[in-house]
């Protein structure tokens, strides 16, 4: 396996420890014209002392090796060939490990129980740019993505309608037309006072004006506009 390879030819390398998937996995490889199979393990070790050595363009490795762990590899992989392409073939469908292994840098995750892999066709595809997935995965990273995505609107949400009841009040007495006078004033309170609240609403609100904060209080539905005039806070 370790006689030269045409420069043409997609360079892989396995590492899974279980002897019938490595060899169903080579035979695939060594099948398609456009690959070439430099080398199959069963061990984190001895692929780690050939990643070191050797260059590689595709590396598929299973998770759960006698030795150690394969995101080992994907980061070894990443450091040493950060041109390569990683692929992931385990019978782990955990989240903990699938976000693992994409955040270290495999850009594949396929599930062995997942039928028949066809793993050339997904080192052909994850060479050409693509990110082959078995469909449990995709929906998986999928929806930890809306998932985050709902997370991030959430907090957004939380810290536009975060006002205070008193900085409420000031607002809603300066969509009034009230001046800062006027509302300390009205609340009983010193004008450097309402001044600092004011701050905090422009932060809030992310605007630098007296104008852009009622604007866009407006838009948002915090104004009550309603008779603020003697109310205590």
């Amino acid at each position: 396996m370790l006689e030269e390879t045409p420069r043409d030819r997609v360079r892989v390398v396995i590492v899974e420890d279980d002897a019938v998937t490595r060899k169903s996995l080579s035979l695939a490889i060594e099948a398609a014209p456009e690959l070439s199979l430099l080398a199959a393990f069963d061990n984190v070790r001895s692929a780690l002392t050939f990643l070191d050595a050797h260059k590689i363009d595709v590396l598929m490795t299973d998770l759960g090796l006698p030795d150690g762990s394969g995101i080992e590899l994907i980061h070894a992989c990443v450091r040493l060939h950060p041109e390569a392409d990683i692929m992931v073939v385990t019978v782990s469908s955990d989240e903990a490990n699938v976000l693992a292994c994409i955040e270290a840098g495999a850009s594949g995750y396929m599930l062995k129980d997942a039928g028949r892999i066809d793993a050339a066709r997904a080192v052909l595809d994850l060479r050409a740019g693509g990110a082959p997935m078995s469909l449990a995965i995709a929906r998986m990273v999928l929806a930890k993505v809306r998932n985050v995505k709902k997370n991030q609107a959430a907090v957004v949400e939380n810290a536009v309608t975060s006002l205070t009841k008193r900085e409420a009040a000031i607002l809603d007495l300066i969509a009034q037309g009230e001046s800062y006078g006027d509302v300390a004033k009205i609340l009983s309170v010193s004008v450097g006072t309402v001044q600092t609240h004011i701050k905090n609403i422009y932060g809030k609100l992310a605007v630098h004006s007296r104008g852009e904060a009622v604007f866009e209080a407006h838009r948002r539905g915090l104004l009550q506009l309603g008779p603020s005039k003697g109310k205590k806070l």
